[in-house]
């Protein structure tokens, strides 16, 4: 195929067992150390709460931690789960983290509350947050244009800065946004495969030229887990699949090791949805990965590729990421 686009990278902190937060946190900056060795574009934290195995819930405070131990990669977030906050302070965050890094920051939206009914409450969330998201988009978008002379309330930092917004999303609906007004958009076809290609089509359809972006622009996120050969690819991306089966179950916790056979550790109909929602993912030795890569892009046509991978070990998960970067040459 032509040259591949830029390849970014999605990490969730993980906390394998045995571990503890202070440890994923730093294995995140090392991971992100490495990525920009190796030349990848950017590298996006995700806001989760009320996760064991997720440790960037406080994802702006991750992401001043990871930009601040590298040079030259992009870092934000993937996403920002907007409706839990106030639209001016993720103005005051994202603007003191660009402020302090000019030209490197990211700010991913997403709509979901990234945790369940009781931690919403908990956060303050209210029923119809997510029917205000639009609007709140354009709200923050608002505070980081130059306060104007009379301006009561401002975003102080935040006001005049260049923050790229990306809306992110795992449905249709996003898709629409990011067109309406004009921005990138990421969509999350590493757990939520189904609506992946409408919702492209939909984003480049309808796409509306805006200040911050000419022409469509799309990632698209999948998981990939990459090793010297197949079996052991295999084998690694069973923590992957045991996290998600404990999440379905209702019992989320750290990242587990990982298993020689996942099919004993799931029923048939759990299998069957394992290899639904992970039917993006590229799984395997370094040709494996290449053609279920080429494969999606070919598909998507995405401008960039982001990658997602909960491997257990941080060695073997910073090996997985050199064998996608070695794809580029």
């Amino acid at each position: 195929m032509a040259a591949y686009p830029p390849f970014s990278i999605l990490d969730l902190a993980p906390v394998p067992q045995g571990t503890n937060v202070g440890e994923a946190l730093h294995n995140s900056l090392d991971l992100a150390q490495h990525g920009e060795r190796l030349g990848f574009h950017r590298y996006w934290l995700a806001e989760h709460h009320n996760m064991s195995g997720i440790a960037s819930a406080a994802t702006a405070v991750v992401i001043g931690h990871v930009v601040g131990g590298t040079s030259t990669i992009r870092v934000g977030s993937g996403g920002v789960m907007l409706p839990n906050h106030a639209p001016l302070m993720v103005a005051e965050q994202f603007g003191t983290l660009n402020a302090l890094y000019p030209g490197r920051i990211d700010l991913g939206l997403g709509r979901a509350p990234g945790t369940d009914q009781a931690t919403m409450r908990a956060l303050r969330r209210y029923a119809g947050a997510v029917d205000s998201f639009a609007q709140d988009v354009v709200e923050l978008q608002q505070w980081f244009k130059p306060a104007l002379a009379d301006q009561a309330v401002r975003a102080v930092p935040g006001e005049g800065q260049d923050v790229p917004i990306w809306i992110l999303g795992s449905s249709t609906w996003g898709a629409q946004l990011a067109a309406a007004l004009g921005l990138p958009y990421a969509f999350a076809a590493h757990f939520a495969p189904d609506a992946l290609l409408d919702a492209l089509l939909l984003y480049r359809r309808h796409f509306k030229p805006s200040e911050a972006l000419e022409k469509p622009y799309a990632m698209v996120c999948i998981g990939v887990c990459a090793a010297d050969n197949d079996k052991e690819a295999l084998r690694l991306a069973t923590s992957t699949q045991q996290q998600f089966l404990a999440l379905r179950r209702g019992r989320p916790g750290l990242l587990p090791p990982p298993v020689d056979d996942i099919r004993e550790h799931a029923s048939p109909s759990e299998l069957a949805g394992l290899d639904h929602t992970f039917q993006y993912s590229a799984i395997g030795s370094p040709d494996t990965v290449r053609r279920k890569i080429e494969q999606v892009l070919d598909l998507t046509g995405a401008n960039e590729l982001m990658a997602a991978s909960q491997i257990f070990d941080h060695g073997a998960r910073k090996r997985s990421y050199e064998i996608m970067a070695e794809l580029r040459g």
